[in-house]
Order: C-alpha cells, then sequence, then structure tokens
C-alpha cells in the first residue's frame, strides 16, 4: 500500500478502505497509528474480545473465522492490501465477533479505538467511507448466501474462486496468457470452511475443474486458467 501513484499501486483507488482515503487523510491516520508486523497463523484480533483497537493492512492476506460452541471454526472472509479490520466490534462498542488471524506475513497500521474515533470525528467525511466498508461486506455475505442457496460441489467452488480471483487481480495483474494466481494462501481445509463443504468435496470439485481446463493447483496454490470459463461455469454455463 502507497501514497504514490503510478503502476506499481497494487489497488485502484476506490478498492479498499485505504484507498478511498485522499493524501491528508492518510497522512492524519497515520499520526495515531502505530506500524506492526504479524507472522502467518498470528491472530490480529480474537473472537470475545473486548474492543481497543482497528488494524488496517498494508500488505499481505488474513482470514476472519468464527467459533462455534463446539469450538468448530469457520472462514467468514478474506481480506487483503488496503483492507480495515477488527473495527465493526470498534464502532458498535461491543465484543469482536469473530478472530483475523494472518494468513501471510502482514505490515499493518495499528490504531488505538478512541484515536480511531477521534480521527473520524475529525475528518466526519470518513465516517460515508466506513459505511461503504460495511456495505460492501453485507454485499458480501449476500452474495455468499445466494451462493450456498443456488450451487453445489464444483459450480459452488467455481463461485468461491472467481471471487478471489477478481479480489487477487486488483493487487497482482494477470500474466500474458491471462492466467490469475489466487492471492490468499487458503488451504483446502479453509476453502471447505469458506463454502460449508468438506475437504474431500473441495478436493473433487478442484478435480473437476482441473478436467475442464478452469485451474490448475500446486502446493497451497491455486491459478484460474480460465476466468471467463470460471465465470460462466460457476454461473451455471456448461
Amino acid at each position: 500500500m502507497s501514497d504514490r501513484t503510478g503502476p506499481d499501486i497494487a489497488l485502484a483507488r476506490g478498492e479498499g478502505f485505504w484507498d478511498d482515503l485522499d493524501g491528508p487523510q492518510r497522512a492524519a491516520l497515520r499520526q495515531v497509528a502505530r506500524p506492526r508486523n504479524y507472522q502467518p497463523r498470528m491472530p490480529l484480533c480474537y473472537q470475545g474480545d473486548e474492543s481497543d483497537h482497528i488494524i488496517i493492512i498494508e500488505s499481505g492476506w488474513a482470514k476472519v473465522i468464527s467459533s462455534t460452541a463446539d469450538g468448530h471454526e469457520v472462514v467468514l472472509a478474506v481480506r487483503g492490501p488496503g483492507d480495515l479490520v477488527c473495527e465493526s466490534a470498534v464502532l458498535g462498542s461491543r465484543e469482536r465477533s469473530a478472530t483475523v488471524t494472518a494468513l501471510s506475513p502482514i505490515r499493518a497500521l495499528v490504531v488505538p479505538a478512541a484515536r480511531f474515533t477521534g480521527f473520524l470525528d475529525a475528518h466526519p467525511a470518513v465516517w460515508l467511507l466506513v459505511s461503504h466498508t460495511f456495505v460492501r461486506r453485507l454485499d458480501d455475505a449476500d452474495r455468499r448466501l445466494q451462493a450456498h442457496v443456488s450451487a453445489r460441489g464444483a459450480r459452488r467452488l467455481a463461485l468461491l474462486l472467481t471471487q478471489l480471483a477478481e479480489l487477487s487481480a486488483r493487487h497482482c495483474p494477470p500474466s500474458a496468457d491471462g492466467r490469475v494466481d489466487i492471492a490468499p494462501p487458503l488451504s483446502q481445509e479453509e476453502l471447505g470452511s469458506w463454502m460449508d463443504a468438506s475437504r474431500e468435496t473441495v478436493a473433487r470439485a478442484l478435480n473437476s475443474l482441473r478436467r475442464r481446463g478452469l485451474v490448475s493447483t500446486g502446493w497451497r496454490k491455486i491459478s484460474v486458467v480460465d476466468l471467463p470459463g470460471l465465470r460462466a461455469f460457476a454461473g451455471g454455463e456448461d
């Protein structure tokens, strides 16, 4: 994430909370933040904790998970460069409803809750940007629910991988042949948790998508070979 403009910028303006801010707003937010690095599997915040900070991811990827009463973990979303995380509990004055865990090395800005609300009071236009973040996430949740209702197996995985490929392409341009590497390093278990399926179901679905020439796979790596074809298959076209 950078304040500069040019072809090396990872995100286009308007594709993440940080990227919606203008230069003075970013500078003011940096003044009340402290930088911090997280290693893979380190938590950024815990479900059930009291709210005391928000985090802006500068680089790297994290997963948002919720734990059920019996200890089962469900992947709800992934967050990447430019994203605001751990914010809903701070702004809603309640316990955190999910745990955010690093999937890869993360560089971030950590802002104490009081300083963040003070920043918002000093820059009231940013309240609308935070609202836009909430709306985008509600839209994502709606798409997830629709996918659970309308698709099974390989088509449900195709919907998820299409979403992840489009997200990844914002951060790293596709290769010359159109191939898109899925940036968040998600395991088959994590993909299964996200799409409410077993690891075995994910493995069978990936095999089906490989046979169709839509994806290729490696260890903790998935590449979308034909994004238009994957999108069409996810939409019910053979």
